[in-house]
């Protein structure tokens, strides 16, 4: 019987990416968004996973169809721009909802049939903008810093019960992400036009990134592992940024985003 894996966003970008994958590596996979979905070889269940209940509701659904399931993948998530002092604290609140305790719902909803099985794998998706924190994005980077941490945490309490957790961070990828990003460009004449010119950067860094295939499959491979690390960078441009950022004392390493992206 093949393994069974659900993947969270996986109508689209690497979602989908990350799904299609799996799939192609045998294994039987169903894909959670909010919009109804087909494609050949994937499983589709419609559910918001800022909604604790509907996640607990798939999950269950999964169960009911698969009889089991051993893989979690958590890519579903969006972003907004905007300045800090002029976002609007309901945004800053949908961000945390859909992005991170997106991936808590459905993390609690698998942890107890995995502790009863005996084991299961997580991967939750992050971003380079998590130890990179992006001007101007300032909520986007929380919320995938806060998945870093849980991610972290998690491996460590779930470990006796043959549970592993690990985050993997992309970088710049090309994919649906870009358009759907909400952007509020409120207070660009205060801050000089700052606003609009990161924003721009940013999307067009993303417009030229990475393949959404690429970062899926090295996902598919981080999630097959058996003794992952906390956390995965994908692309060596990326990682060699990510441990450039450790290594620069904070000031250093700050002064230099803030010049990329401002």
């Amino acid at each position: 019987m093949a393994e069974t894996a659900i993947v969270t966003g996986g109508s689209s970008g690497i979602g989908l990416a990350a799904a299609r994958a799996l799939r192609d590596r045998g294994l039987r996979v169903y894909v959670l968004s909010r919009r109804p979905y087909t494609e050949k070889g994937l499983h589709h269940i419609c559910a918001d996973v800022s909604d604790e209940q509907q996640c607990a509701y798939a999950v269950q659904e999964v169960l009911r169809l698969a009889g089991d399931f051993s893989l979690l993948v958590n890519c579903a998530g969006f972003g907004i721009s905007g300045a800090i002092e002029f976002t609007e604290l309901a945004d800053a609140k949908k961000q945390m909802d859909v992005n991170f305790f997106g991936t808590v719902n459905l993390c609690k909803a698998v942890l107890p049939h995995f502790r009863k099985r005996g084991g299961g794998r997580i991967v939750n998706v992050s971003s380079v903008a998590a130890p990179a924190a992006i001007p101007f994005q300032a909520f986007y980077s929380a919320s995938k810093a806060a998945i870093n941490d849980y991610t972290a945490a998690l491996a460590n309490e779930v470990r006796p019960f043959g549970i592993t957790a690990a985050a993997v961070q992309p970088g710049d990828i090309a994919t649906g992400f870009t358009a759907a990003r909400e952007k509020s460009a409120v207070g660009d004449d205060v801050y000089g036009g700052r606003i609009s010119k990161s924003v721009r950067k940013m999307e067009h860094d993303e417009q030229n990134g990475m393949d959404p295939r690429t970062a899926g499959n090295y996902i598919a491979k981080i999630a097959m592992k058996r003794h992952p690390k906390p956390v995965y960078t994908i692309g060596l441009s990326y990682k060699a940024i990510c441990v450039l950022l450790k290594l620069l004392p904070s000031r250093l390493a700050n002064w230099a985003i803030g010049k990329l992206y401002t």
